[in-house]
């Protein structure tokens, strides 16, 4: 419990580990946050980029933590089952690379950059797109994830359904968890709002 609550820690993006106080977490039915972010895959992205699409899911990822790694296949698995359906998954990279402190690369073959990401998205055949935040971290504060990985379900009006921690919450970070079964209808409830 201790472990899981210090990697937890220490996969908070680079301003709350910074000491600056977290942003707020988008609120339920808020509006999806604009932006446009420079991809692993060499493009640029946008949230009209996916602007078809029946549900949308952001899930706040990286390379540099244990946890996050480990989610990157569930992340390969949600694209799997239910890009047919008509939704979109993507992971932004909140981190900023000059921020991350030497001790948390302890589990980690890569850093955060945009190179890294590159690298990591190719190794992992990454089937969705993966962007990158790091060096403003803009998109990121108007999402507001509370540590990595982080997912907001939003359905085809763009309107936010669930935000929350996945796998599972850590006290350390209080943010709800869930399990792959209840994320699973959250993003099937995304359909039909």
């Amino acid at each position: 419990m201790l472990l899981a609550a210090a990697l937890s820690v220490v996969c908070a993006f680079g301003a709350v580990i910074a000491g600056d106080p977290p942003p707020p977490t988008l609120a339920i039915g808020s509006t999806a946050p604009d932006f446009t972010l420079p991809g692993a895959d060499g493009r640029d992205w946008s949230l009209a980029d996916f602007k078809g699409a029946k549900a949308l899911v952001v899930i706040f990822n990286c390379n540099h933590c244990p946890t996050a790694q480990a989610y990157e296949g569930r992340i390969k698995k949600l694209v799997e089952d239910y890009k047919p359906l008509g939704a979109a998954i993507i992971a932004i990279s909140p981190n900023d690379p000059k921020s991350i402190r030497l001790d948390e690369l302890g589990y980690t073959d890569l850093s955060d950059t945009l190179a890294e990401m590159k690298t990591r998205a190719k190794d992992e055949n990454f089937n969705f797109p993966y962007l990158y935040d790091g060096d403003s971290e803009k998109v990121s504060k108007a999402f507001g994830p509370v540590a990595t990985p982080h997912a907001f379900v939003f359905g085809a009006d763009r309107k936010l359904r669930y935000a929350g921690r996945k796998p599972s919450a850590s006290p350390a970070v209080g943010s709800k968890g869930i399990s792959d079964i209840e994320q699973k209808k959250l993003i099937e409830q995304a359909f039909t709002i």
